[in-house]
């Protein structure tokens, strides 16, 4: 494979239906929902898609309580026919598998993270807004910069699942903002994300994971965000097969030069500047065991920053914008 070529190793073998670019240039592979990569996972040989959920979590449809943002940013709209999903082509260099550093963030090793972590003996889902910009991450050395939500077991060192804005220019070959999610468990220790292998069903013939979120938050000019559900978790999880027991949401940095050059997180711009100018994630909750949408309990959640001088959070509280903390920082602080 010479560099710059389009390839995608997961439509390998799998009949694309139709192929259709977008208008921000990106390219989708249409598949039949029946031979998406899940399929290829053991536990899912006989799995019978369930389209939409029996039932939501109380609460759900509930607005928003925040009024300080109503944009919302978007992904593109894939329009692949009834019956298959869209999967996205990739620019890349080399396996796009190794190029990958999507990880959960138990190993502490090359992480930073900033934001909020609550800790329950039963959380069922989240619901959360997260500001959405596109931080500066350097070069293609690995390096990535997340603004993010993940359910994790305290339980299983392994078990994790995500969701997010995500800058990897050696994972797209550009600086984009791009929708994930990641999954990761004790039979599969290496996390996968969005369609690249085994586990994940999508159901959606439109949502292109991997797609360039648009538009995107200016500093000191309008401010986006996304809204992110993640709820009833799956079987493939061993300390999580219904339940997690702590949550993230905040910003995060990974990869082989952040304890020597990080990069930016957020807006690139230290939390204490505030709306408009630091990121933020808002409008908090959790899924508690009665599938009711909660704020999560004060007591047990803490705001935090694993580097300080890089990073930091602020007005971290509750109050018309729900839980909520502007995070971030400019990186480079070595």
């Amino acid at each position: 494979m010479k560099q710059g070529d389009s390839v995608d190793l997961r439509t390998n073998n799998r009949h694309v239906i139709k192929t259709i670019q977008v208008q921000d240039g990106d390219v989708f592979d249409c598949i039949d929902i029946h031979q998406q990569p899940a399929f290829d996972h053991p536990l899912l040989k006989n799995h019978v898609i369930q389209m939409k959920p029996h039932t939501y979590p109380s609460g759900v449809h509930n607005n928003f309580t925040s009024n300080a943002t109503k944009l919302v940013t978007q992904l593109p709209t894939v329009g692949c026919p009834t019956g298959t999903i869209p999967m996205l082509r990739r620019i890349v260099e080399g396996d796009p598998i190794k190029s990958s550093h999507f990880h959960t963030m138990n190993n502490e090793l090359n992480w930073k993270l900033v934001g909020i972590k609550t800790s329950s003996y039963a959380i069922y889902g989240t619901r959360v807004s997260i500001n959405v910009y596109e931080p500066e991450v350097k070069g293609k050395n690995g390096d990535l910069s997340a603004s993010w939500t993940l359910l994790v077991s305290q339980e299983s060192n392994n078990d994790g699942l995500g969701a997010g804005s995500i800058v990897c220019p050696s994972f797209h070959g550009d600086n984009s903002a791009r929708f994930h999610i990641t999954w990761s468990n004790d039979a599969h220790q290496e996390p996968c994300y969005d369609l690249l292998c085994p586990g994940f069903v999508q159901t959606s013939q439109s949502i292109g994971l991997g797609g360039k979120l648009q538009p995107i938050s200016i500093y000191n000019g309008p401010q986006y965000k996304i809204d992110i559900l993640i709820f009833k978790l799956s079987s493939l999880f061993t300390g999580m097969k219904d339940k997690a027991d702590a949550v993230f949401w905040g910003g995060y940095v990974h990869g082989p030069t952040v304890e020597m050059n990080p990069p930016q997180v957020g807006s690139g711009h230290f939390a204490e500047e505030g709306f408009g100018k630091a990121a933020f994630v808002r409008d908090i909750k959790v899924v508690n065991e009665n599938n009711v949408l909660v704020t999560p309990d004060t007591r047990k959640s803490f705001a935090q920053s694993s580097r300080t001088k890089c990073y930091t959070v602020a007005d971290y509280g509750q109050d018309k914008n729900g839980m909520h903390v502007y995070f971030g920082g400019p990186g480079n602080c070595n």
